[in-house]
């Protein structure tokens, strides 16, 4: 029995470890893009007027950006789910996986028993998504504060 859930922890590992590292050089190339467009749109503005609110709506518009980045990679692992035959239905593996990202936990629904390893393995894969998300949010804050100064 021992080596038998020894042996579907190595396949969701298997399945796991992809996923993380296929979701973090998304996530990181898509901050990259967002990056590049939010640089060039902070240098576009001129009169102080307009510095501090369009400085607040490209804060805005890069969480907007970074919460669509998180649901893709959310639905990818739900697609992984649903083809594993870990989820019943895709409304239970969406759901599934966005307890799982995010760490928030109360569902009703679990994965089937062989899979379930894998439910904390896109739980680690969330907090390593969301800590470069918090690092990315905080220097976009910081650059739009900064060109919001007058001067």
């Amino acid at each position: 029995m021992q080596t038998e859930s020894v042996a579907a922890w190595g396949l969701e590992w298997a399945w796991s470890l992809p996923l993380i590292l296929a979701n973090v050089i998304f996530h990181a190339y898509a901050l990259g893009l967002v990056n590049r467009d939010v640089v060039s749109r902070i240098g576009a503005v001129a009169t102080s007027e307009l510095r501090v609110t369009r400085s607040v709506l490209i804060v805005g518009g890069t969480a907007l950006s970074a919460t669509l980045l998180h649901a893709l990679e959310i639905a990818c692992w739900a697609v992984a789910y649903r083809f594993l035959g870990a989820a019943p239905d895709n409304n239970s593996a969406l759901l599934y996986s966005l307890n799982a990202m995010t760490s928030y936990g109360h569902v009703s629904f679990y994965l089937e028993p062989r899979w379930q390893m894998m439910g904390a393995l896109e739980a680690l894969n969330g907090w390593i998504l969301f800590g470069l998300t918090t690092a990315f949010l905080f220097s976009i804050v910081q650059k739009a504060w900064l060109r919001a100064q007058p001067g």
